[in-house]
């Protein structure tokens, strides 16, 4: 019997879902929860409610969610290098931070050129150690999120900042608005969501795939786009699979691009995060509230 959280548009979709298991509401309370990152030393997600100034932590183990950081400087998407230590995009900050193991906090990236950067908002660690994120205006457009204010640099870039070096590169510089983003497998391609819909009439709602060789970007076609509101955040499986947000919860693609499932949601999903340590359980940040349903595919592990 298959639950009612799920759509299968391909048989393929089956292999990779458990229909006997729900989805499970593990917490409500937020304003627009974002940027979850799994610990699996700590048994624990960390993930942000941006509107609230605020980072919050799931634990699996009393399945209770606590406050890990207030005020967040409106933080946005984490992510955690393979030294396990979290990464965070700060909208108000309008910068990339590590939080270090002595729980002190490293700026890493906040000017592009010279001019600030806009509001960071998703993040990745590549193999190589480097921190690939989105650069949209979400977080200086209104104060809701962050705080408002004129983008210096004038426009929505991607960037790659090389730790060894400290230097940040701009890798592709043709978005409306990019956001979610993550890395294929085996680290040779990259995929980035455009929303620039939210603020062009008839803009992309579409992933983006881009092949990656020697920290530089190549190709870029349309990879998927959203049939129910915009992708954000999104993730891979072990198997090449995305598993992305959207306005009615996270739809599923294949390799090649071909829509084969749906985990529907009754909140608009903004992120998702592979989580316990065998990677097979999906964490998904809702709206308001943030849920999980486990699968028969496991996520891709951190960099290591």
């Amino acid at each position: 019997m298959i639950q009612d959280h799920l759509e299968i548009f391909d048989p393929a979709f089956r292999k990779l879902i458990l229909g006997n298991c729900a989805l499970d509401m593990l917490w409500t309370g937020g304003r627009w929860l974002e940027g979850p990152a799994y610990f699996a030393g700590m048994r624990s997600l960390v993930f942000s409610d941006i509107p609230n100034n605020r980072m919050l932590r799931y634990d699996e183990g009393s399945e209770t969610v606590s406050l890990f950081r207030s005020p967040s400087n409106h933080a946005n998407g984490n992510t955690r290098d393979a030294q396990g230590r979290l990464v965070t995009c700060e909208h108000s900050g309008r910068r990339v931070t590590r939080t270090e193991h002595d729980g002190s906090i490293t700026i890493l990236a906040d000017r592009y050129d010279g001019k600030r950067l806009n509001s960071p908002n998703d993040v990745v660690v590549h193999a190589d150690g480097s921190i690939w994120f989105t650069d949209p205006t979400y977080g200086i457009d209104k104060d809701y999120e962050g705080a408002r204010a004129v983008s210096e640099i004038g426009a929505s870039y991607v960037y790659r900042f090389d730790p060894a070096s400290g230097a940040l590169a701009a890798v592709a510089t043709d978005f409306v608005k990019p956001n979610g983003l993550a890395f294929s497998p085996d680290y040779s391609m990259l995929y980035i969501a455009d929303t620039g819909l939210s603020h062009v009439p008839d803009g992309p709602r579409h992933i983006r795939r881009f092949s990656v060789d020697d920290g530089a970007l190549s190709g870029g076609e349309v990879f998927a786009t959203c049939d129910y509101g915009l992708f954000d955040g999104f993730r891979l499986d072990e198997y090449g699979n995305i598993w992305s947000s959207a306005g009615d919860g996270v739809h599923c693609f294949d390799p090649s691009g071909a829509l084969i499932g749906k985990i529907k949601v009754p909140e608009v999903v903004a992120n998702v995060c592979w989580g316990t340590q065998k990677r097979n359980r999906l964490y998904i940040c809702g709206t308001t509230s943030l849920y999980a349903t486990y699968l028969a595919t496991n996520g891709m592990p951190y960099p290591v």
